[in-house]
């Protein structure tokens, strides 16, 4: 009796958690819908403080640092709505509008070839997805086994070793694919400039020479730590050095 008293008041905890949650999250379009983006943005970070996450609460707090004309903060915003819903056209489009505010114009250089073909055939599905896949045809292809090892026929032995065959196949595909899906996702780490100004540079020290100075809002992808240094990759496959106290990391 006093488990199901401690359910029921865990459960009310929670829905009335909810409900502050929302009605901060109205009061804030509000401010929003008044212009007072100051007003509205401590709202809606203060849902956000509270381990709340979604691409809807990061696409006003983006929106709001952009009509406060802080282009970091922004895009940064922008980009982790787009970590949890990557077709969100929304997100997608004041991104590209917040990014047109930064300085640097780094060129993109595209990705050819199998590579590209691979990438876009595993990226498909989350790696969590390929998983559940690849289960649910181990099982189907077990029971087809089964089937295959009990039938009295030929025609449905052949049947089930057929279909048995194809499961299987699945599987490996389903398998390699979600390990191959989770290796990008570990290798891509990205975060943005937060500073004015950053210079990159050849090694991990103050005294190298300058490969590049990169302004706020520019991303970078996090290839390895040491010390105060982040090596990092542009999206022009240059590869140097910056001081990490210049960068925050998007998927923190």
């Amino acid at each position: 009796m006093r488990k199901m008293k401690k359910y029921i008041l865990l459960l009310c905890c929670i829905v009335q958690f909810g409900f502050a949650n929302e009605q901060t999250f109205k009061k804030a379009n509000e401010y929003y819908k008044n212009e007072n983006y100051q007003a509205a943005l401590q709202l809606f970070e203060s849902i956000a403080n509270k381990g709340v996450t979604s691409s809807d609460l990061y696409f006003n707090i983006g929106n709001c640092y952009y009509k406060l004309g802080k282009t970091a903060p922004a895009i940064y915003n922008y980009e982790k709505g787009l970590l949890l819903n990557p077709n969100d056209e929304a997100l997608k489009t004041n991104l590209s509008f917040a990014q047109k505010l930064a300085i640097d114009d780094i060129k993109i250089v595209p990705e050819v070839g199998f590579k590209k073909i691979l990438k876009n055939a595993t990226n498909s599905l989350h790696y969590d997805t390929w998983a559940w896949l690849a289960i649910a045809f181990a099982f189907f292809g077990l029971a087809n086994f089964l089937g295959y090892y009990f039938s009295g026929t030929v025609l449905l032995k052949r049947l089930f070793f057929s279909t048995f065959l194809l499961a299987l196949g699945i599987v490996i595909v389903s398998v390699s694919a979600g390990f191959y899906n989770k290796k990008l996702d570990l290798q891509y780490n990205p975060a943005l400039v937060f500073a004015a100004t950053s210079p990159l540079k050849a090694a991990p020290k103050n005294s190298s020479e300058t490969v590049l100075t990169l302004h706020e809002g520019t991303k970078v992808n996090i290839l390895q730590e040491l010390g105060n240094w982040n090596q990092v990759q542009l999206s022009d496959k240059t590869i140097a050095w910056i001081n990490k106290n210049d960068i925050k990391n998007i998927k923190d």
